[in-house]
Formats: structure tokens, sequence, C-alpha cells
């Protein structure tokens, strides 16, 4: 039987095929025998197909059946019947017919699985990744791979009606000065010498915009050699784009109408259009990060003025060196003592020094760890600048420095928006603008840039304190999670020049890392600018998924591990030598690779 023939997928069996002899193929889902008559669930990526298998048709084939056990795979050929209506099962798409089988090749026999598909869940993650093929059979992960599938082909599908040009651009480049630790890759032909694997392909699409390409996007692989957390991993996709002749509004609306275009295919969505838009410096005001969850309220509320003459010690010491007071209004909340004490203690976790808590009462009276130090108008003053708080309500207030405080209010809202259930069931974008274009490197006691040194500063720069230059850069976010991020370049030698002068390369560094760009800015650069958008994190979001893993065909562990190839290896000293490489103190190496011994 030839199973590339007149096939059809399993979920695909519909009211045309009824009659017609066809070929289906796959993986036993189940088989159950009922003495005379066998049954079996065979699944494709496309669904489920129940077989019906009798001696009356082929003894051969249902003695052949009898050995078939949980995914082998298969090929049968057979009648399509319609079942009866007592038999029909409404919860599956071909739940009205069967095919009854005449013909059966076992093409793979399968030993007893490591773990069952149904219950995976269930499994401990190690496992499942080191079987990640068989992980990978479950419907719902086959579902995200086509979802993923299709996503990327609907920005291509855009971006082609755009006029962009798909470039891909390389993978061994060359090492740099800035941005994440990269991944090393050693040369043989030229020994002592390294590759670098690319963070993104930021100074090649630039170099592409000197090209004369004017509009480039390209499906990248990128690669950072740092810690792992729940979205991110150390190779990642990102939808890379750059244009020339462009300014922030123009990449800003094309990046709107991409995801509204990715939205209503994919998902039958639409969105509200234009975004929002907000200035760093604001987002950092009310809600303490600079990619705000807006799926919900509770912005931080700046109540400094209230205590500017509280006796409490630590409060004043902190207002001297120029803090500040900020607090979070919760309403109609109250919470036990336990709770609280809770709370003071995830404060503290967060970055906060300690909590003070502040309960309305009836008839204003005010609860508090620090109430004999609070004026008898504390409540007035409050709602001077917080009108709504009213009576069942509770202040959660920290003090200190203001960028510490705030960034400790912001961790303590999203956790507040969790736990008390605040956050809505909708998709919240933001562009966040006007970034500092610096910060200060408290390790290496200098200023390094915010975005990368590429990135074009605001008009009026060289008059401003280090701390005030904002750059021309822009991040999109989505429900509290930075979803892309981009800027306007800098295509002038003279201004690239003062930036990484500005950042403490010399003359030499700027020669040795960046030269070829020096160059090119030299030879007719046109001004342009870009974004990346991170399609892993994105598909984890549409998703609701916590782990980016979920969405990555061969993902890595937390520690950088491939479970499933064994992966990072120790090498050979004979292919070191290879490569003109010794290493000074020889790896601890138990069962091949650190992965097998993980926990």
């Amino acid at each position: 039987m030839e199973y590339t023939q007149n096939t059809v997928p399993c979920g695909k069996v519909c009211t045309e095929h009824v009659g017609s002899k066809i070929t289906l193929r796959g993986w036993v889902n189940r088989r159950r025998d009922h003495g005379t008559i066998i049954f079996i669930d065979l699944r494709d990526r496309s669904g489920l197909m129940q077989l019906v298998i009798s001696p009356d048709l082929s003894k051969d084939v249902h003695t052949k059946a009898q050995e078939i056990r949980s995914e082998y795979v298969i090929v049968v050929e057979g009648t399509v019947v319609k079942r009866s209506d007592a038999t029909i099962n409404k919860n599956l798409p071909t739940g009205e017919f069967e095919l009854q089988v005449s013909d059966l090749q076992i093409l793979s026999r399968a030993k007893t699985l490591p773990f069952q598909l149904e219950e995976a869940k269930n499994v401990d993650e190690e496992l499942r990744l080191r079987y990640r093929y068989i992980d990978l059979r479950r419907p719902e992960m086959l579902e995200i791979f086509a979802l993923r599938h299709r996503i990327i082909f609907a920005i291509r599908e855009f971006l082609n009606k755009e006029d962009f040009y798909e470039v891909e651009t390389p993978i061994l480049t060359k090492n740099t000065a800035e941005g994440a630790r990269e991944f090393l890759v050693p040369s043989r032909n030229i020994p002592g010498s390294f590759y670098a694997l690319p963070q993104s392909p930021q100074v090649y699409k630039q170099l592409l915009m000197a090209g004369g390409f004017e509009k480039y996007f390209q499906i990248a692989r990128c690669f950072r050699d740092e810690s792992n957390r729940a979205d991110r991993q150390p190779e990642f996709t990102q939808m890379d784009l750059e244009m020339s002749f462009t300014d922030e509004k123009t990449i800003q609306t094309l990046i709107e109408s991409l995801l509204s275009h990715v939205y209503k295919t994919i998902f039958g969505k639409t969105l509200q259009l234009p975004m929002r838009r907000m200035r760093y410096d604001d987002a950092m005001r009310l809600y303490g990060c600079d990619k705000p969850d807006l799926r919900f309220d509770l912005p931080i509320q700046d109540i400094t003025k209230t205590f500017e003459s509280s006796p409490i010690t630590f409060i004043q010491a902190a207002l001297k060196k120029g803090g500040k007071v900020g607090a979070l209004h919760i309403q109609n909340k109250n919470f036990s003592r336990s709770e609280l004490e809770s709370w003071t203690n995830k404060a503290k976790i967060a970055g906060a020094q300690g909590l003070i808590w502040m309960r309305i009462g009836e008839n204003d009276v005010i609860e508090s760890s620090i109430v004999k130090h609070l004026p008898t108008d504390i409540v007035t003053q409050l709602r001077a600048i917080i009108p709504t708080l009213a009576v069942g309500d509770t202040l959660f207030v920290i003090a200190g420095d203001y960028k510490q405080s705030w960034t400790a209010l912001g961790r303590l809202r999203l956790q507040l928006g969790k736990a008390l259930d605040l956050i809505a069931n909708r998709d919240e974008f933001l562009w966040v603008t006007d970034f500092p274009l610096l910060e200060w490197n408290e390790e290496g006691k200098r200023w390094v840039s915010a975005h990368h040194p590429f990135t074009r500063p605001q008009e009026g720069w060289e008059n401003k304190k280090p701390e005030d230059i904002k750059a021309r850069s822009y991040d999109i976010v989505l429900n509290g999670v930075e979803l892309g991020s981009g800027s306007i370049r800098i295509h002038e030698k003279e201004l690239q020049y003062q930036i990484f002068n500005f950042l403490g390369l010399d003359a030499d560094d700027m020669k040795g890392h960046f030269g070829f760009l020096l160059e090119a800015q030299e030879l007719g650069f046109p001004p342009h600018g870009g974004i990346a958008l991170g399609l892993d994190r994105f598909l984890m979001l549409m998703l609701g998924l916590e782990d980016i893993r979920d969405i990555i065909a061969f993902p890595k562990t937390g520690s950088g591990s491939d479970l499933l190839m064994g992966a990072p290896t120790p090498v050979s000293d004979k292919k070191l030598k290879d490569y003109a490489l010794v290493l000074k103190q020889a790896p601890c190496v138990k069962g091949q690779s650190e992965s097998h011994s993980e926990k």
C-alpha cells in the first residue's frame, strides 16, 4: 500500500468522503479491543479519526491490528461511512464518521513512552524537555506552533505589501564593546580569533540602509549569553525592521498597522488605534516602571507633601536626601493583620526598606502602624492629593530614594493587581517614549547606553546633564511586558564619534569595534530608524502562557542546557588543539553534560 497516495488528513474527513476509499496515516492515539471488533483513534496534526477493524472485512488486517499499541505509526486504507446517530461523537469534528479498514501497514513500532501525552502537564519539565519530540505530539502543542506559523506568515504578508525586502544577515559576526554578553565562537582558520553570535542584527540592518535598501525586515535569530528567566532564552526570534528617511511616528504607525493586521487575520479582533503613548518619566512617576500594565488602574500617588513636617526619623532622613513618599490607594479593601504583615514582607522583597499601612475607618479615624506619629487632620491632607480616598480604603506607603521607592511600589502594584483580581481580561498596548539616552553603571563608574550606542539623542542634548539627555527611542508594551524596542539611529560620523567618546571609548576602541560603521557614515548614509519585536514573547502573551519555553520548539532550561541533545558538552583536547585553545582548568564532567545532573 502506498501511504502517499489518496491520503486525507485525519481531522479533515468530512461528508464529501462518505462512500469513498481513502488512505489515512498517523499515530495510534488509543486502541480499544471489543473482541471481534477493534477500534483505533488515529491521530495526526489535524486531529483524530476513528478506525473500525473487523475480521469480516479482512482477517489479516484484524490479526495485524491485535499487535498495535499506542503511538505506533501506521497507514490504513478503507471506506468512509457515517456512524449511527447513537454513536456520533459530538466532541470531534470527525465524530460523525469512521473508516472501515481494508488494509493496514505498521510503519513504526513504539516502546512504552517515558510519559503519556495526556499526563504531560503533570510530568516533571526536565523529562518533557529531554523527550521534547514526544511532548510536541500533544494536540495543544501542535496548535501553538500552527499559530506561530500563521502569525509569522501574516507578518511577512503585511510587510511584503508595504514594500519591505526580507534580508538574512550573518550569524557569525564581530564581538562588540556594548550590549549584553555574547556567545563566542572560535575560528579554526584564524587561530586565536573569535566570531560572536549576534545579539541582534543591529549594525547589519543599519548598513543595509547605507546600501540603499530603504525598507528591510527579517525574522531573525538572536543570541545572548545571559541568565534565563520566564520570558527569556539564550536564543530567541525577533521580527527585525529598519527604514530609511523615517521618524518615530512613521515607525510607530507602521507597527500599529502590522499588529492590527495580525490580530484581525489570526484572532479576528480589532485593535483600537492609535495606541496610547506615555513618556518614560510619566510611566515611572505613575507606575514605577517603564513597561506599565494598564489593564488595571492603581497609579502611584506622590504624598511627599503630607509628610514634609513628619516627626518620623527615617522619613525625614529620606526627604533630606531628596527622597519621596509614595502610596498605593487600594479602595474598599479591609486587610487583616496577617495580610498586612504579608504585604510588608513582599514590599521588602520588592526593594523597599519597609512598608507603612494606613487604613481609613469610620468617621475618618485612621488605623496605622505609625498612627501616633500622624497629625489629626492626616485624612484631610491626604484627600487634598487623593480626592477619592474613602472609608474602608487602605494606603500602602513607601518612603526613600525616589528610584528605589517607586520601583518597589511598581512591583507591589503588580502583585496587588494579581492578588486582588484587578487585572481586566483585555489586551492593553502602550508606546513608551522619550527614554533616557544614558544609564549610570555603578560597577564601572561610567555612563552607558540605555538602549544601544547608535541611538540618536534628542535635539539640544549637548547642553544637558547626562542624566537629563533624552533619546529618540520608543518601546511598545503589551500587558506590562516589553514587546519591542526601537529608535531613530545616528547616521553622521561626527555625532556618532561624540556619543562613543561620551561612553568612554577612545579612538582605538572606536576604530577596533566600529571602524566599519564610522567609515560608512562618511560615504553617504541616509537618516534611518527601526524596531524589533520579540516574536516568542508576543506569542506567549497571546496564548496567555507564563513561560516562553512553551512556544519554542526546542528550548533550553533555566541554566541554558539542552536536555534533548545533552548540550553544552566538553570537547576533546584534540578538537581544542584544532582551534589553538587550551582550557585553564578541565571542566567537571558528569555523564557528558551538566544538563544530565541538573536539578
